[in-house]
């Protein structure tokens, strides 16, 4: 009866579990592919990468080459940028000074002008003084006059 149970044991995991069977399958399939193949894949991979490294070590030159280019071109631009930016302030400050300088003449016109008109205010002021004190003289000394003709008759 052992027999019997070790018997339908083997049929039974024979049919139901084929895992030795797989694995010998995936052993076949692998050495086949292996030995066919000659790990040609792994080569082309190889030649693949080399070739990727070898273009992107040309690129990082040329791209650095062409980017120090575009930099000096920048660099030229932008000189000539802060020069004309330099002129321009240099123009505005001129004007800006030209403008002050006029502003300042116009103010020392007009204060002149103030000036002036003061004086002849002044001016008209102490001639009317004088004037008024020449008829107070000439009044008195008209006065003085009569009187002393009155006095001394001749």
């Amino acid at each position: 009866m052992d027999k019997i149970a070790q018997d339908v044991g083997d049929i039974q995991s024979r049919l139901i579990d084929h895992r030795p069977v797989i694995n010998s399958e995936i052993r076949y399939l692998v050495k086949e592919f292996e030995e066919k193949r000659g790990y040609r894949e792994s080569r082309l991979l190889e030649s693949v990468n080399k070739m990727v490294l070898e273009t992107k070590e040309q690129m990082q030159m040329s791209n650095m080459e062409a980017s120090a280019q575009q930099l000096s071109e920048i660099h030229k631009r932008l000189e000539a940028a802060n020069h004309m930016a330099a002129r321009v302030q240099q123009r505005e400050l001129e004007a800006q000074q030209s403008t002050q300088l006029q502003e300042n003449l116009d103010h020392l016109k007009d204060e002149w002008a103030e000036f002036l008109k003061e004086q002849q205010r002044l001016k008209m002021q102490v001639d009317e003084e004088h004037d008024e004190v020449v008829r107070q003289l000439t009044s008195k000394y008209c006065e003085m006059e009569k009187e002393l003709i009155k006095s001394y008759p001749l």
